[in-house]
Formats: structure tokens, C-alpha cells, sequence
């Protein structure tokens, strides 16, 4: 096959997204349907890639999973050829009617969908080199029960980025090892409201719907404070003092403000003197445009009233499942305990190959890569919305994060009526009027992640249309 001529039956969807999956599904659908027998040889990994104008190391991957699944067989050099299957596997299905209520594919679903980062350049090959070299190398110690808080050399490694990136000031023994944000969030909201006695928890509003979801489930009487351009303001909140305080002070869900200094001393003040505890969410903010990140609030708090809360899924993969929490001493028996006792936790050899990750410098280039490609993605993609949509609705800054905030000129519009019209058309926002508990306005949220700008205009006007339309 000649690098400048991919072959006919396998073309990607750009704007769909997953380009490793596209290339996995596309031969292994061809192997299923018979198309393509026993022994056949596939392209060289470097010549498809060239020939579909993608990176090698996204077809090495599908290659992989083709393999690890046996459609796939090693075979002299680097040649690959199709395993010898049975006839059953590779028979031609019976078609079927088509169903109506069939659901679209969910790679159509995910142009401007929020909270996805882009995993196509996730170094997928460098992570597991150092998956595998710490699942070889475990030590007896280091495989049993003993650090329910996580993996000391993660604990270290996370306090080491984050008191030079964000300004976080703690030990690596205040920090806790967790498979998610939301786990941070139900173990916290468990031990302060039955430690404070006080179930009133304020909110951002807007804010984040699955903290809130959280929080009631923990038993907590939700209280939304507003926010507007400079963050959450203590002062318009009503209602009784709080046991519980969630914000996203640096890049705040969904608009993307960040809480003035002003703000942020008079949410400690407040904290200190009601005896409540402050959830910071930092979910994205190492990714800033055109300026550093800003300082946490963990940073400057002088009384023990802020447990820190970050993951790693946003960063770099979902999949990864590892996220943390740095807490104030007084809450951190209390927290490992709970955690030991709820067997929470994170492979070891999962946590020992992160610590090396970003010890190695690996986390800061990549971080360095992503906010260069990133930034170049909120460009095009606010530009584009501006361009073709800039009548209809106004948006927000766009100075940070992974997401794009938007308001209807016309607060009549019916937000998710227009969410429902667009995921028809493969594009995939979220209705602002979901993050608010009292009267909501009425918006998109936008997710850049993985919108490739060069079909930023493309999308905007299919939104500009379906709005036309109402």
C-alpha cells in the first residue's frame, strides 16, 4: 500500500473524535464481515498513519487492542496479520430492520460536549512503560493494607506540583488517594455533617449539579449562594450559616470566573468564624490561557478551613481513575479511617506509576502541550460561536478550563429544548438552566476539549441554524 493512499473502506470521522477507535473498528468490522481472511496482512502501523494523516502512535494503539483482542497476530518483524478465526466469527450478520429508537452512536454525541478532555494525544505508549515496569517491580510491603490514605511516593509527588503550580502549602501526609472527585465529595460531606451537626451546606449557584447531588444524598440542606463575575459572594447568601462550603474558586462551574482576592478572604472569614469546612474543587485549573494559574485558596487560608480537592481525569484520563483530596490535619484520622473502613482506594501500581509520571517531569510537559493545544481550541471555538452565533447569545471569557459558558440574549429560550435539537445534530452542549436551584438563566455550556479548530465554523453554524429555527 502506498503511504499517500489509504484504503477505501476505512475513512475517519475528524469531527466525531476517537480516531484510535475509528481505526480499531474499521478493520475489526471488516475482519467480522469476512472481508478481510485469515493471514491477510494489515498496513504497516507508519504507512496507515500517513496515508489517514494521523499520528502513528494513534494506529499503533488501535493495532494493540486488535491484538489484545486476537483479531490481530505478530507475525515476522513488525508485519501484522489477521488471526486464524472460525468461520462462525467472520460469517456476515443477518441484517436487521433498523430501529427507530436506536441511539446514536456516542462518538457522534461528542463535538462541544462538556467535561471530556482530548485523549488522543495522551501518551498512551510512555503511561504504559511505567504501568508496566511498577506492576513487575511491587514489593510484598508495598501490596498490603497498610496506606489506606494512598501510596506515599503519589502523596509526595502530588504536594511537590501542586506547591509549585497552584500554590497548595501542605505535608504529603495531608494528603488522601481517591478513584474520584465525587468519592472526595460523599467521604468529606459524610464526616463534617455528622462531625459539625450542622447540615446546611451553601452552594454555588450556578454550580456544579453533581456536587449538590452529593451533598442532599448525604443529607445536607442545599443552599444556593450567587455568584457572578468575581465568584461566589457570601454576602447575598440567606438562610442559616453553613456546616458545608462547595465552590470551584479558580475556575468556577459552569461560568469559568474566577473568585476575587476580595471574595476569597471574606469565603474564609466566614468559614472560620461558622466553624464550617470548605470544599475547593480545583477541577481544571491547571489549564489557564494567557495567564498563570491562579492561586489556590487552600494557599492562603490561615485557619485549617479548606480541604483541597483536585483529580487527575480532566488532566489526563478518566480512565486513570485517581484523584485527591488535601485536608486540614484535624480532619485527616477521621477521613484515612473512613476510608480503610469503606475500602476506597486506588491500585497501588496505578498510584506508583503516577508518582514516577510526574516525578520525571512527564505531568509538567504534557500539561505544557495540552494548555497550547487547549487555548488554541477556546479560540477558534469562541470565535466561531461569536461569528456565526453572536446575535442569539453572548459569552463568557473563556480565559481557562475545558469549558465555554454561554447566555440567550432572549431568557425566553427554552435551553434544553435546544440541547435536544442540537444532540441530533451530533453536537452535544449542556442547558445552563440545569446548574441553578432557584430561577435559572437560560444558556449553553461548551465543551473545547475536542473541538478541532478548523471545523469550529462549520459546527457554529449548524448551532446558529438550529437556533434560527427555534
Amino acid at each position: 500500500m502506498s503511504p499517500s493512499n489509504p484504503p477505501a473502506w476505512l475513512s475517519l470521522d475528524r469531527d466525531a473524535g476517537d480516531l484510535e477507535g475509528q481505526v480499531y473498528r474499521g478493520i475489526r468490522d471488516r475482519i467480522l464481515g469476512g472481508q478481510i481472511g485469515p493471514g491477510h496482512r494489515v498496513p504497516p502501523t507508519r504507512g496507515l498513519a500517513s496515508s489517514l494523516g494521523i499520528a502513528r502512535s494513534t494506529v499503533v494503539g488501535a493495532y494493540e487492542r486488535l491484538k489484545a483482542e486476537g483479531f490481530l497476530e505478530a507475525a515476522t518483524g513488525s508485519c501484522c496479520r489477521v488471526a486464524a478465526l472460525s468461520m462462525s466469527a467472520v460469517t456476515p450478520p443477518r441484517e436487521r430492520p433498523a430501529s427507530a429508537s436506536a441511539a446514536a452512536p456516542r462518538s457522534h454525541l461528542m463535538m462541544l460536549q462538556p467535561g471530556v478532555p482530548d485523549l488522543e494525544d495522551f501518551p498512551r505508549a510512555t503511561w504504559a512503560r511505567y504501568l508496566g515496569s511498577r506492576a513487575r517491580s511491587m514489593r510484598v510491603l508495598e501490596l498490603g493494607y497498610e496506606d489506606a490514605g494512598g501510596a506515599a511516593n503519589l502523596r509526595e509527588a502530588i504536594v511537590e506540583h501542586l506547591s509549585a503550580i497552584r500554590g497548595v502549602v501542605a505535608h504529603p501526609d495531608q494528603v488522601v488517594i481517591l478513584p474520584s472527585t465525587r468519592a472526595a465529595i460523599d467521604l468529606l460531606a459524610f464526616l463534617q455533617l455528622r462531625a459539625s451537626g450542622n447540615s446546611v451546606a451553601w452552594v454555588e449557584e450556578p454550580g456544579y449539579a453533581s456536587a449538590k447531588a452529593l451533598l442532599t444524598a448525604a443529607g445536607a440542606r442545599i443552599v444556593p449562594v450567587p455568584c457572578d463575575e468575581a465568584g461566589i459572594d457570601v454576602t447575598r447568601a440567606e438562610g442559616l450559616p453553613p456546616g458545608l462550603i462547595y465552590v470551584t474558586p479558580s475556575h468556577q462551574y459552569p461560568t469559568g470566573a474566577t473568585m476575587s482576592l476580595q471574595r476569597r478572604l471574606a469565603l474564609l472569614e466566614l468559614a472560620h468564624k461558622s466553624g464550617a469546612l470548605i470544599l475547593e474543587d480545583d477541577y481544571d485549573s491547571d489549564f489557564q490561557y494567557g495567564s498563570r494559574p491562579i492561586a489556590a485558596l487552600q494557599g492562603i487560608d490561615r485557619h485549617a478551613t479548606v480541604a483541597y480537592l483536585g483529580t487527575f481525569s480532566k488532566i489526563l484520563a478518566p480512565g486513570i481513575r485517581v484523584a485527591y483530596a488535601v485536608l486540614p490535619r484535624w480532619l485527616l484520622s477521621q477521613a484515612v479511617e473512613t476510608l480503610r473502613l469503606r475500602g476506597i482506594g486506588v491500585p497501588v501500581h496505578i498510584q506508583a506509576a503516577l508518582a514516577d509520571f510526574i516525578r520525571d517531569g512527564r505531568l509538567r510537559a504534557y500539561l505544557r502541550q495540552r494548555n497550547t493545544r487547549y487555548a488554541e481550541r477556546m479560540q477558534a471555538t469562541r470565535e466561531a460561536l461569536s461569528n456565526r452565533c453572536g446575535h442569539l447569545i453572548s459569552l463568557e471569557t473563556g480565559s481557562g478550563g475545558l469549558q465555554l459558558a454561554s447566555w440567550f440574549h432572549d431568557q425566553s429560550t427554552d435551553d434544553t429544548t435546544v440541547v435536544r435539537k442540537l444532540h441530533d445534530k451530533g453536537i452535544a452542549p449542556q442547558a445552563m438552566s440545569r446548574f441553578f436551584e432557584g430561577r435559572a438563566r437560560s444558556g449553553l455550556l461548551f465543551g473545547i476539549a475536542r473541538s478541532l479548530p478548523e471545523s469550529a465554523e462549520k459546527v457554529a453554524q449548524t448551532i446558529a441554524d438550529v437556533l434560527a429555527k427555534g
